[in-house]
């Protein structure tokens, strides 16, 4: 099936009529703004294929334009016969019609039918499968309905295209058993296993429980029999009181005075109010006496069994007494017993403590000896420390040492670069001349070159002064005055004259703190944790006078005894602790026997209270009061009602007459009624009079065994069902890769467009993609990103689309904004696999992302006025 033109009138917004023509094989692009329409196309071709047209449901009312309207929908279809034209109308004069150049070739249900052929039978057709409803971007959305649809759909065309295998494990042979076998198991059972409702399984039940049920009731026959009485009494009692003459006169005068009933609404409402005060004060005498009736009753009862049970309470409370003083004087010899062990525990303990003490003591003594040694020999070496510490504190440090040998590296450097380059003046005098020249107050040495920086005068003895001008040196010369600038403040803040003394301080400075550290290890030899610990150690040293030491057994000895008296306490304070427990539970038997007989006590005093008051009445008296109670409470709730059946409609004068003719007619009904139903009672009275219950039971319990047998029989053949569906069942699951076959050869090459060596992996129920297979990791459906879920769907509804053309039964793809989540990537990949598809297929294309789809390529379509 091919579609050519479509064509739409009072559908949604198309008021009047739209068509879409040119639609060709291959893919076909219908690209719009939100609103334009798209959607309602979608709609509209799925209601002209799977709704009939005298529906009504929901989904034909949302075709409706707001103005109303009858939506009608005209597709032109090409098939192998030829072009075929198919319309539809719903609600207003609703039609269905096939026609072919002009000749009407089905209308109505023959046209539906028609349909269905078309789509190769079923109500899913191919939607299901090729057809993407907006916002139904995965394989298994939609409704319930549409879910099993599509379900049915793809295993019927997966078993047709799998037909030449034959066998009873992946074919058609194998769909039809399984099929046969859930017909037959859904004739007894629901898919859930329970009974199915009007199946033979559930008739089966049905009918062991009313046997059942009728064989329980059998029993009560005779008050059945005697309630039927009471009622055809009663009914009689009814007619007769609305067939008297007095009644016929009282509803025609009622009938008459309609008119006037608005006068007389306040009186008849005030008749009604007393009628419901007097039932309301029956009923409360009635429940009074049914009351006391009960409470006589039950003081009896209770006064009997309190007897009784204050009885054995007292018995109970004798014995529990004896036992609690014998368990008293048990406890209190065991305890004495305790006490003795513990005083020769005690005594023991003494004599251990004494014995330690005096052997500590000793040990005390030499410790305290060694002790205040290492404190003299730490004090002297803490002096020690504290003079090292002060010779270590003066000179200067490494950090100091460092800088200041930087300085003068620095200060030689600027020198020796400076002297490099100075003009040098060179004095060699005459004999016994020497230090006739001065420079700075000085002789100038003979021979001995002078560096001449800035302008220097030389004093000349005898001649005068002589001054020379070096003229400009290079730059940088003027550091040296400033790096020995730096150097004399150096030395100054460390106190010395020169590097030699620096140098001398520092290592001084350095073998002090060596010898520092060698006193600290010593002193942390004799005081690990100071001199005041070993003092504290000193401190917690017990005294013990020589003039102190007494004659005790060895220590051994005491101990021996002492762990004897332990053992002994234990042993007595476990015979203690035992009879303890035992006067404790003897306490709570005790207890428990009191409150017992207090409360026995408590019930019999309050039945013999309830006694006493009720004794003045007899209990067949009572129930007289409570049969008249009763009696007064029906007459008074006959009464009422009477009263509201007659009461007019005050808020409604007019409504009188027609309540008038309505009672008047209700007794005539009544009447009708009560006249069948006494001529019912009595010949269901005689018939029960009648009848032989006992032999009723036994036909009715042979009934019952003949029941329960086929019952037993139906579910022995519903669990055989069962077992025989599993196993066709499991063996389709085990042959599901022939199964899967044709649809995954057809999906291959196009999942291999997103994904290289990608696979799909089938479920057996659902006969869809559970899983995808890439790079070696499975990955469920269900947790893929939207746009990867909807990319699948789609590939996997053109592999169908392919196997149903192979099947010849060619269906356009209709595909409603069916890429929304998809990146532009892969976009370009999913047309290639369309296009690639488009071959032999008919795919039509909705979509609102008009810039998107610009790419796609294929029949550009429009929606124009027709």
């Amino acid at each position: 099936m091919r579609l050519r033109s479509i064509t739409l009138k009072d559908v949604r917004r198309f008021t009047d009529p739209v068509r879409i023509e040119g639609i060709t094989d291959g893919v076909n692009v219908l690209s719009a703004p939100n609103e334009f329409g798209k959607s309602t196309v979608f709609d509209a071709l799925r209601a002209l294929f799977f709704v009939p047209h005298g529906s009504t449901k929901k989904d034909i009312k949302h075709l409706r334009p707001h103005a109303g309207g009858s939506p009608e929908v005209t597709v032109e279809v090409e098939t192998p016969d030829g072009l075929f034209v198919i319309s539809k109308r719903w609600f207003s004069k609703s039609e269905a019609k096939v026609t072919r150049a002009g000749i009407l070739i089905a209308q109505a249900d023959e046209a539906e039918a028609w349909i269905s052929h078309l789509l190769g039978g079923g109500d899913g057709g191919p939607s299901g499968l090729l057809w993407v409803r907006q916002g139904l971007l995965g394989l298994s959305d939609g409704e319930k309905s549409e879910q099993t649809t599509a379900l049915e759909a793809r295993r019927d065309l997966l078993s047709s295209v799998t037909g030449e295998v034959e066998t009873m494990t992946g074919g058609r042979r194998m769909d039809a058993a399984l099929a046969r076998c859930r017909e037959e198991l859904s004739d007894f059972a629901t898919a859930t296993g329970r009974p199915k409702s009007g199946g033979p399984w559930s008739d089966a039940i049905l009918e062991v429980e009313t046997l059942t049920a009728d064989r329980d009731k059998l029993a009560g026959q005779v008050e059945l029999l005697q309630s039927a009485l009471d009622e055809r009494t009663r009914q009689r009692a009814e007619l007769e009181e609305l067939e008297a003459p007095e009644a016929v006169a009282e509803r025609k005068s009622r009938l008459d005075a309609a008119r006037a009933a608005f006068a007389a609404a306040d009186a008849h409402t005030g008749k009604v109010k007393s009628a419901e005060q007097a039932l309301q004060t029956a009923t409360l005498v009635a429940d009074r006496a049914r009351q006391d009736l009960k409470a006589l009753r039950d003081a009896r009862e209770v006064k009997s069994a309190s007897e009784t049970a204050e009885r054995r309470a007292s018995e109970q409370l004798v014995k529990a007494k004896e036992g609690l003083a014998a368990h008293e004087k048990a406890l209190a010899e065991a305890t004495k017993a305790l006490d003795g062990a513990e005083e020769e525990r005690r005594r023991a303990e003494t004599l251990v403590r004494k014995i330690e003490t005096q052997t500590s003591a000793a040990a005390a003594r030499e410790r305290r000896s060694e002790l205040e040694e290492r404190i003299g020999k730490a004090q002297s070496c803490r002096e020690k420390v504290e003079a090292a510490k002060a010779t270590a504190s003066v000179g200067p440090g490494a950090k100091q040492m460092e800088k200041l040998r930087g300085l003068l590296a620095a200060f030689t450097t600027a020198r020796a670069l400076r002297d490099s380059t100075a003009t040098r003046v060179t004095m060699r005098y005459a004999p016994n001349r020497e230090g006739f020249v001065q420079h700075a107050g000085h002789a100038l040495a003979d021979g001995k070159e002078l560096a001449i920086h800035t302008d220097t005068v030389l004093h000349l003895e005898g001649l005068g002064e002589l001054t020379v001008h070096p003229g400009e040196g290079p730059a940088g010369l003027g550091d040296v005055s400033q790096a020995e600038a730096d150097l004399t403040e150096a030395l100054t803040s460390l106190g010395v004259s020169s590097a030699e003394d620096a140098e001398r301080a520092h290592q001084k400075r350095q073998d002090a703190k060596s010898t520092l550290l060698q006193l600290e290890a010593e002193f942390r030899g004799h005081a690990p944790k100071g001199i005041e610990d070993l003092q504290k150690q000193i401190a917690a040293l017990p005294d013990a006078p020589e003039d102190e030491i007494e004659d005790l057994p060895p220590l051994d000895e005491a101990e021996a005894k002492l762990h004897s008296a332990s053992r002994n306490v234990l042993e007595m304070r476990a015979k203690m602790n035992v009879a303890r427990d035992q006067r404790d539970e003897a306490r709570t038997v005790h207890t428990t026997a009191l409150v017992r007989k207090e409360e026995a006590e408590w019930r019999l005093n309050s039945a013999i209270e309830v006694l006493g008051r009720l004794a003045k009445q007899d209990e067949d008296a009572l129930v007289s009061v409570c049969a008249q109670a009763e009696e007064k409470r029906l007459a008074a709730e006959t009464a009422l009602a009477e009263a509201q059946s007659a009461a007019p409609d005050i808020d409604a004068a007019k409504a009188a007459l027609t309540r008038a003719q309505s009672i008047e007619d209700a007794a005539r009904t009544r009447i009708d009624e009560l006249r069948p139903a006494i001529a019912a009672l009595d010949e269901r009275i005689r018939g029960s009079a009648g009848e032989a219950v006992e032999e009723r039971l036994q036909e009715t319990g042979e009934k019952l065994g003949a029941a329960e047998v086929r019952l037993a029989r139906i579910a022995r053949e519903v669990k055989v069902l069962e077992r025989l569906q599993r196993a066709l069942e499991a063996a389709r699951s085990e042959a599901r890769d022939r199964y899967f076959e044709p649809v995954a050869g057809e999906l291959r090459p196009l999942l291999h467009l997103l994904w290289p060596d990608a696979e799909l992996n089938w479920a057996d129920d659902t006969l869809l993609p559970q899983s995808l297979i890439r790079n070696g990791q499975e990955e469920i459906v269900d947790i893929l990103s939207g746009g990867t879920q909807e990319q699948i769907a789609l590939l996997v509804r053109l592999a169908f689309a392919r196997l149903l053309s192979k099947d010849g039964r060619h269906a356009p793809v209709i595909l409603d904004d069916a890429l929304v989540f998809t990146d532009d990537d892969r976009i370009e990949r999913m047309f290639d696999a369309l296009h690639r598809q488009a071959s032999d297929l008919q795919i039509i294309v909705l979509s609102c992302r008009q810039r998107a789809f610009r790419d796609l390529g294929g029949k550009t379509l429009q929606i124009a006025a027709a």
